[in-house]
């Protein structure tokens, strides 16, 4: 089967799917994401969907939209921020685009003061001027590999040999790899990934704000630009193990392509800001002043929790490079908050 269809199962089956029948985030599951490493992450992504709604014209109602939540903390910490708006939080209408049960149950938790709508689509959300974020979201959505032969291009698949799963060469060389005709002279045995899911994503997700109004914030880790390189990895317990393994016991994931979801929100008639990098966009937002803030009359053992957690989120090496920023508005008047430089 293709890799894609392999992603879709393993993580998103109804029973046995990775993402449906447990909590994979913090120190006891196998990943940690930006709002579980600090507040100040999701506080300032609050501020910056608040400017957004007032760029919007502080409308009476509009759509807060979080695509992949998580826990909710990243949603229930840019809420308490978002008060800092007068009017932003009571204006707020709470989606969240979640289809496992597990992490519903812990959003619902984290947000006990809100009436929470879930979808399981972003083709569900209701009509309306909306604001969405997705951190980590494109990342876990499935990809296609292909490896270039001698003879061409072919599909990277998942089979058996051996009475194990392995990657195989699908026999039947493709055309041309759907992607664009740069990647098309990269040398023998590169492979090159493309992801229809996240493209279609991306698109209905722009369409959205060009039909309705709003803006989105999107963060991942990847590559500005296209390029050949298998990213798809598999996380248990913090570290990187075999993706074929233990298929629906591990997060499969894969670097996403921001030059792709650029693409596709532009086709729909969205402007793109960026991508930049998780430490410029977190920079120009201010987390240097909030840091400072919450050292303030903090105890040492906090200081210093504070200084390891914006480290983690901006140095080098470390979530600060890897990680872009990009944002999508309805028009291009001008660049929403942390892209002014891009």
């Amino acid at each position: 089967m293709p890799i894609s269809r392999f992603m879709a199962m393993t993580l998103g089956h109804p029973q046995w799917g990775y993402y449906i029948n447990r909590d994979p985030l913090g120190s006891t599951g196998d990943f940690i994401t930006a709002p579980e490493v600090s507040q100040m992450f999701g506080e300032l992504i609050g501020l910056w969907c608040a400017e957004r709604w007032k760029a919007l014209g502080t409308p009476d109602r509009f759509i807060l939209a979080e695509l992949g939540p998580g826990r909710g903390t990243l949603m229930a910490d840019a809420l308490r921020a978002g008060r800092a708006a007068p009017g932003f939080a009571a204006a707020a209408l709470i989606h969240l685009v979640e289809t496992s049960p597990v992490l519903r149950d812990a959003q619902k938790a984290a947000l006990p003061n809100w009436n929470i709508t879930w979808h399981n689509r972003i083709a569900d959300l209701p009509p309306g001027p909306t604001i969405a974020i997705a951190n980590e979201f494109f990342d876990a959505l499935p990809i296609r590999q292909f490896q270039r032969a001698e003879d061409g291009w072919h599909e990277r698949m998942v089979g058996r040999r051996d009475d194990r799963l392995c990657l195989l060469l699908n026999p039947g060389m493709v055309p041309s790899a759907p992607l664009s005709g740069a990647l098309q002279s990269a040398p023998i045995d590169a492979v090159i990934e493309v992801s229809p899911a996240r493209t279609a994503a991306m698109a209905e997700l722009a369409q959205r704000l060009v039909s309705h109004g709003g803006a989105a914030v999107i963060v991942d880790y990847g590559h500005e630009a296209s390029a050949p390189g298998n990213t798809l990895q598999a996380m248990r317990g913090h570290g990187y193990v075999d993706i074929l393994a233990t298929p629906g016991a591990v997060d499969l994931t894969a670097h996403v392509d921001f030059q792709a979801l650029g693409e596709a929100a532009r086709q729909t008639g969205a402007h793109t800001w960026g991508p930049v990098t998780q430490a410029a966009f977190l920079n120009q937002l201010g987390i240097a002043a909030r840091a400072h803030a919450l050292q303030r009359n903090a105890t040492a053992a906090q200081v210093e929790a504070v200084s390891a957690a914006l480290h983690r989120l901006t140095g080098r090496g470390q979530m600060g490079q890897l990680f872009k920023a990009m944002a999508v508005t309805a028009d291009g008047d001008a660049p929403p908050p942390g892209f002014e430089e891009a």
